[in-house]
């Protein structure tokens, strides 16, 4: 960091305290912000999130390993890979896959905990002011005074919720999951209940302003060059939206509970309430439904998706803020509310019968005039109960997806072929093509398109943690040519190189080989079919055949011959086979007959 870069971020830091100083100065109400917050909070200071924020930093460093190698930590043994596989279930919603995953939930943490937290109170009634009154006229068993201690509920209580939110969002998350965004959402969810505009303002306009000068912080200055990107999956198909959308209705179901069992009168104004939650839907993509189309091809259902987040505002708006009127229309409800039995009305047919037998009128009435409604359970369901059991619901059909994936079982079969790989401690790791995914074999997935369960790449794979990843694509080896992978558990980690070399024929696919190594062990995992050149030189095909880590020339006349053959030359050699000579320039390979000199390969260049 020079001189300027310093400067710049010193600057930064200044400006925005300064900033905030001025503004603090400028409101003529002394205190006021202070006395709002200590209200609810300790000292005006949300130290639950504080906590939540240094054990997902801990997550990282000591449990991942980030602190070895902070831009590379272990990811895959701790993703929530099975029901199975404990360690993944309960690390997963606290662990992250790189420096900007954990920065992104950090900063989204910082912004919208402290509101959930704020809105939940270090005080058992939610304010110091009514925690007060309550003491004053209740008395407490030493247990529920420990509970109710305003600092036990700040270092202990909330941070053991949120461990608890997370666990759930690593059970019932679909696929194998990894990032603290399901808990950010779920803080989201319970926050939005009781401050919709404040949680909106929040997890949209401070995140990104703090965003905004984290990345300033990191680099004031960048210097960029336009160059081309690994292909990649669309940034919705990357992103667990069904993660995001079970954490955020399970903060929403938490907060109608507590605010339930609080009963303080609190009643956010519908319309805002429905404002935020519907915004808050749309920029976080929480229309972003898709499903696969064949290998690397995704469907979205932008127009589906959208509809479900509006009609899932309104009904998250009357389950928090509706009446308590019945559900029916009130028309309908004094129609179906009449007496079933008419007959039994005074001068009607049973009493003109039974005129002169009280006991018998009396015993029949008494059977026949109940129920008096048709429908009686029903008239008394309120819409806002109506629409708190469709939050479950649909919590319930978020979640139930996830459990026959999550009932994955890899078994010493389906981890695949050991030739070729390298196995460290008990992982394998090896390279496929078109590789059948065995998670997909929980669900009947190709049902739908069998293209879609297929993987490429270098496969990372673990019977004992029922583990099976495609860790580096086929495309994005192609693209760099070469990948490290990490494996590993708490307290340690190994590294695996994976390479990829070829050459590409004339108008033709390329033939490639890919290697990978570990400490001093190197081992061929893949090698591709031949390709011939699509030129006739001289009356005779030129194939490049892969063997056993080499490229070799083969120059044939007819395919019943069998062809010469010899390594493809060194840099800046040559080499004859059947009467072709062929020269190696760099990494292009010419082929000369005569007076006539053709290219006619190239070796495969790499980002």
């Amino acid at each position: 960091m020079n001189w300027l870069t310093t400067g710049l971020t010193v600057l930064v830091v200044l400006t925005v305290l300064g900033s905030l100083f001025v503004v603090s100065r400028l409101d003529p109400r002394e205190r006021r912000w202070r006395d709002v917050l200590e209200d609810r909070l300790v000292l005006g200071v949300p130290w639950g999130t504080l906590v939540v924020v240094g054990f997902v930093i801990a997550v990282y460093l000591f449990v991942q390993d980030g602190i070895t190698d902070f831009d590379n930590p272990v990811v895959t043994p701790f993703r929530a890979w099975s029901f199975f596989y404990p360690l993944g279930i309960l690390t997963a919603p606290f662990a992250h896959a790189y420096p900007g995953h954990l920065t992104g939930n950090l900063i989204g943490t910082v912004v919208v905990a402290p509101i959930a937290e704020y809105a939940w109170g270090h005080y058992a009634d939610g304010s110091r002011t009514r925690n007060v009154k309550t003491n004053s006229s209740t008395s407490r068993s030493l247990a529920s005074s420990l509970l109710t201690n305003p600092w036990l509920r700040a270092l202990v209580v909330f941070p053991a919720g949120v461990i608890v939110v997370g666990v759930v969002t690593g059970l019932f998350a679909l696929g194998p999951v990894i990032g603290f965004s399901g808990v950010v959402f779920a803080f989201a969810g319970f926050a939005i209940v009781r401050y919709p505009i404040v949680t909106l303002i929040g997890a949209i306009g401070v995140h990104g302003t703090l965003s905004t000068i984290y990345g300033a912080l990191q680099r004031p200055i960048g210097w960029y060059v336009v160059q081309p990107r690994p292909p990649t999956a669309p940034w919705w198909a990357s992103t667990a939206i069904q993660g995001h959308a079970l954490g955020f209705f399970v903060g929403l179901v938490v907060a109608l509970v507590i605010f339930d069992r609080r009963n303080d009168g609190y009643r956010p104004d519908p319309l805002a309430l429905w404002l935020a939650v519907l915004v808050y839907g749309f920029s976080k993509s929480l229309w972003a439904i898709y499903w696969f189309d064949g290998a690397n091809r995704y469907v979205l259902f932008r127009g589906p998706g959208v509809v479900i987040v509006a009609a899932l505002a309104l009904v998250i708006t009357i389950a928090v803020a509706g009446s308590q009127h019945s559900i029916l229309p009130a028309r309908l409800e004094r129609r179906l509310s009449r007496p079933t039995a008419p007959i039994l009305e005074d001068g009607g047919l049973l009493s003109r019968f039974l005129a002169d037998d009280a006991a018998t009128d009396e015993r029949i009435r008494e059977l026949v005039a109940r129920p008096k409604s048709r429908v009686p359970s029903l008239a008394k369901t309120s819409r806002q109960y109506t629409a708190v059991v469709v939050v479950v619901v649909v919590l319930a059909a978020i979640s139930g997806p996830a459990v026959p994936v999550n009932l994955f079982v890899l078994d010493g079969d389906d981890a695949g072929s050991t030739e070729g790989a390298l196995a460290v401690e008990d992982y394998l790791i090896t390279y496929a093509e078109n590789a059948q995914n065995p998670i997909a074999s929980v669900v009947d997935l190709e049902a739908f398109d069998a293209e879609g369960v297929e993987g490429s790449g270098v496969i990372v794979s673990s019977p004992d943690r029922h583990i099976w990843s495609e860790s580096v694509s086929a495309q994005r080896l192609a693209f760099s040519g070469s990948e490290t992978i990490h494996v590993g558990g708490p307290g340690w980690r190994e590294s695996i190189t994976a390479t990829r070399a070829g050459w590409t024929p004339a108008g033709n696919d390329t033939v490639y080989q890919v290697w990978l190594e570990h400490d001093d062990r190197r081992v061929l995992a893949h090698a591709s079919e031949p390709s011939t050149a699509n030129a006739i030189i001289d009356g005779k095909n030129v194939t490049i055949v892969p063997d056993d880590g080499a490229f070799v020339l083969e120059v044939s006349a007819n395919e019943s011959a069998d062809p010469a053959r010899a390594d493809v030359p060194a840099a800046d050699e040559s080499v004859t086979v059947d009467g072709l000579e062929f020269t190696r320039l760099r990494n292009d390979l010419f082929v000369t007959t005569g007076e006539t000199t053709v290219q006619i390969a190239s070796k495969e260049r790499y980002k």
